[in-house]
């Protein structure tokens, strides 16, 4: 491999001849060597959205001249279509401000501008890496306004819409359900008659709520840092600047971006992330009981409760034949434990302000955006894969419902509960019906009790008369 010298006010440094990034990038990619974990696509192309905004926003102030301003755009433009994605080369366990990564996208886009202008790649003339690309802009606050713009993308543009299907398909179940009868199980012990429906209906109204809690916690990430440049001040930025280039952040990004109303909290806290994280671990906690309970209502089939039907995707079992597992509520299940595990991580990074600067972005940045891909897909697999496909066992289910103890519930407005309690505990020593014992203990007649025990009405609330 070839290397060209480059300098700084440390000394040289070896940078391979085709990089696009410099010197404080191959620094940073020599000192952290922590993990594989590299900034992800998304952030890469907010980032670049975020230089663009800058230097459009440079421009129309008179601060760059019209050629180093065009390099500038097309360069970062090329950016944000991916090109150079194999150029972002920093760890995320790295300066807690991200000043890495701020400079290595600073250093491609000259780089390239500097290129498209006759020079080559490491040039620092006519395009400055830090006095024209980075101009009127720190780390401080570039760093977190690419974060909010960066997850608001990939919440209205992935995370939204997935959970919306996922909403949708658990709704369609609700209705196909409606009038399937089964045994309640509170405690995991037999409980009162519910149609399948009445459980789907559940699980759909969690996920909307999800949705409504996100959406919520979306709000607050519109607030921009950018022109709060290193401590809030807004230091050697022009006025003007942060209003010119969230404009033109709304404009790329079609979201309602809008300037901090406090700059100095926008450097020090990350709690709009942390926000949007504890919605998605609602999410996760509502996934995680929906996986169990499906895994549990397909269980069997011949010795659990088997009330449904999961699609067969792959075999189970290396050694058992013909078995088939239950195994997009497992794979959900583990990824909603990856995202409550998630959630820990950014509030444990969240503490971490110190005076007039937060100090683990890069961390936060990443988990939040790997959050947001894990819990879209998980809720698109869900609804593809598993929802969609489910079959109801109606007789399976409407055996349960007749044979659970607890319909004496219904009876109990009539008989008392002393003597309910006391036909229900000799039904479990006889292994008798309830319908059966009412009728021989002389309490009701066999119509009587055919009426009031109707499984499918006691499934609509109020006192059974």
């Amino acid at each position: 491999m070839k290397y060209r010298i480059e300098r700084d006010f440390l000394g040289e440094v070896k940078v391979p001849d085709e990089a696009y990034y410099g010197i404080h990038t191959q620094r940073a990619y020599e000192n952290f060597k922590i993990s594989k974990y590299k900034f992800q696509p998304e952030f890469i192309k907010a980032l670049a959205i975020v230089k663009l905004a800058a230097a459009r926003a440079n421009y129309k102030l008179g601060l760059l001249e019209k050629e180093i301003f065009e390099a500038i755009e097309k360069a970062a433009l090329e950016v944000i279509e991916g090109k150079f994605n194999d150029q972002f080369i920093v760890d995320i366990f790295q300066t807690g401000s991200g000043t890495s990564t701020n400079m290595n996208m600073n250093e491609v886009i000259a780089s390239r501008a500097n290129e498209l202008l006759g020079g080559k790649k490491g040039d620092k003339k006519p395009v400055h890496p830090n006095d024209h690309v980075n101009k009127c802009q720190s780390t401080n606050d570039v760093i977190p306004t690419t974060i909010h713009v960066a997850s608001l993308m990939m919440v209205y543009e992935r995370l939204l819409p997935a959970m919306e299907k996922l909403y949708n398909a658990l709704k369609l179940k609700a209705e196909e359900f409606k009038d399937v009868v089964k045994a309640a199980r509170t405690h995991l012990q037999d409980a009162v008659p519910v149609t399948l429906g009445q459980d789907f209906s559940a699980y759909a109204s969690m996920i909307l709520h999800d949705i409504e809690e996100v959406k919520k916690a979306s709000e607050r990430l519109k607030e921009l840092a950018l022109g709060g440049t290193a401590a809030g001040t807004g230091l050697n930025a022009h006025p003007m600047f942060a209003e010119i280039a969230i404009e033109e952040i709304k404009k790329i990004t079609g979201i309602e971006f809008r300037k901090a109303r406090n700059s100095f909290e926008a450097l020090q806290s990350m709690n709009a992330v942390l926000a949007l994280s504890s919605a998605i671990k609602s999410l996760a906690v509502s996934l995680m009981k929906i996986g169990n309970d499906l895994r549990l209502l397909n269980s069997g089939p011949n010795t659990g409760l088997a009330e449904i039907d999961l699609p067969a995707l792959q075999p189970g079992s290396s050694i058992m034949p013909a078995k088939v597992n239950p195994i997009i509520p497992e794979a959900v299940t583990m990824a909603a434990a990856k995202l409550i595990g998630n959630d820990a991580t950014i509030t444990t990074a969240a503490q971490y302000s110190f005076l007039e600067l937060h100090m683990m972005m890069p961390l936060i940045g990443y988990t939040i955006l790997e959050s947001i891909e894990i819990a879209a897909n998980a809720c698109i697999t869900f609804a593809d894969k598993c929802i969609i496909g489910i079959k109801a066992n109606v007789e399976r289910c409407k055996q349960y419902a007749e044979s659970s103890l607890m319909v004496i519930t219904a009876i109990t407005p009539k008989i008392g509960y002393e003597a309910a309690a006391k036909i229900a505990k000799k039904a479990m020593e006889t292994r008798k019906s309830i319908k059966e014992l009412l009728v021989e203990e002389g309490i009701f007649t066999k119509e009587e009790v055919d009426k009031i025990i109707d499984v499918k009405k006691l499934t609509e609330g109020g006192i059974i008369t």
